[in-house]
This record gives C-alpha cells, sequence and structure tokens, in this order.
C-alpha cells in the first residue's frame, strides 16, 4: 500500500486557518545505496561546483545532502541540509492550538536542520519536501502553524532566501496513533528514490534563561 501524506493544520488562538494543498503521496519504501555511490551527473541542472547526494542515500542525523528540486515548474532550487536533532515532545506542548480528535493522540516530533541555499533561485517563502517516516511507512508532512510557535516555528524559508543564505530550522510533525518517528526524508516527487536520515530520538531542549 502507498504511503499516505497527513496534513494537518493547526489553528491559532485567535482563530485564523492554514490549509496548505499536500503534495502527492508514495510509497517509502525503496531500496537505498550508500552514500558513497558512485558519482552520477545531476538529475537536475545546478550550478557548477555542486554535488548533488545520490537519490535513495541512507543518512545519519549529523550528515548533509545536497538536492535539487522544482518548487515550482521549470524552477530548480538547490539546498544543502543537514539534519542536526529528533526530538520528541508532548501533545501538551500544543496546548494553546485547537487540536482534533485525532490530532490529540498524535505524538509530536520536533525535525531541527540547518539548510544552505546552493542553487541560483532565490527560495523565499517556499516548503522544503522533508516529511517524517512513521512505523508504517507513512509519509507525514510538517505541520504549518497559523500562530507563533516558538519551541519549533514549522516555517517556510525566509524572504529572502538567495544563494548563500543559510538558516537554523525546526519542523513539527504529529505521527498519528501515538506512534513513532523512525525517519525523516526528502521526496519531492512520488519518482525520486528518497534521501533519508535516521539517528537518536531526544528530549526537547529548554530554553536558556535570559540573565537578570
Amino acid at each position: 500500500m502507498g504511503a499516505v501524506v497527513l496534513v494537518w493544520a493547526l489553528t491559532g488562538c485567535s482563530g485564523s486557518d492554514e490549509d496548505p494543498a499536500g503534495p502527492s503521496s508514495g510509497d517509502d519504501s525503496s531500496a537505498v545505496p550508500s552514500q558513497d555511490a558512485a558519482t552520477e551527473a545531476p538529475y537536475l541542472p545546478v550550478p557548477d561546483g555542486v554535488e548533488l547526494t545520490a537519490q535513495g542515500s541512507e543518512l545519519e542525523v549529523g550528515d548533509t545532502a545536497t538536492v535539487a528540486w522544482e518548487p515550482r515548474k521549470k524552477v530548480v532550487g538547490a539546498l544543502a541540509i543537514k539534519v542536526t536533532r529528533l526530538e520528541r515532545a508532548s501533545i501538551r506542548a500544543l496546548s494553546a492550538f485547537r487540536l482534533e480528535p485525532a490530532q490529540k493522540r498524535a505524538t509530536p516530533y520536533y525535525v531541527r536542520t540547518t539548510v544552505r541555499n546552493v542553487g541560483d533561485t532565490d527560495l523565499a517563502g517556499v516548503s522544503i519536501p522533508l516529511y517524517a517516516v512513521d512505523g508504517q511507512d507513512r509519509l507525514i508532512q510538517a505541520t504549518p502553524f497559523a500562530a507563533t510557535f516558538k519551541p519549533c516555528p514549522s516555517a517556510p524559508l525566509p524572504k529572502p532566501f538567495k544563494t548563500g543564505a543559510k538558516v537554523d530550522a525546526c519542523l513539527v510533525y504529529l505521527v498519528p496513533d501515538r506512534g513513532r518517528l523512525e525517519a525523516v526524508s526528502f521526496r519531492p516527487t512520488q519518482e525520486y528514490d528518497p534521501i533519508t536520515w535516521t539517528g537518536p530520538i531526544e528530549t526537547p531542549r529548554r530554553p536558556q534563561q535570559q540573565p537578570g
């Protein structure tokens, strides 16, 4: 059975709603070669000197993948994505938001990344096709927020985000039925052999106290 992409928008206390369109779903269980596989020709045009990570690579938290995809028709974006930390949070962290019954039974995970634009396209406001994969091989889309969520903003790339721009980002995933996050997957299309990251699941860090 193909994987299911879940799109869960949270409604802020102000009552505003957000309803992003979800991407296509696909089976995320393809055989995966090592990151050290022989270098192949880029699957999309990228600037000279940008070497794309092989599709299907299995990475660990702390590793960087250089990827390309088409966020819009005939527009190519290229990013260096480093997944730096996976965190399991409590659903109580979202108590300021109105949750559907199914969302209340979900387990929130924070995926922290460092992202750098290595292409020629300004990727301002673009959402990265980075998904959580649960124990049932389902792809789970990052949850956007209609209000600010300081522990993990889960926002698109900032504006502007031109060549060379870099940002530390955090995405929230609600894994249904109190499930567990098994991997993080870059998969822009069904046909793309996903690049995945796995690693230890940690607890969210407490905000540092500002000196008085």
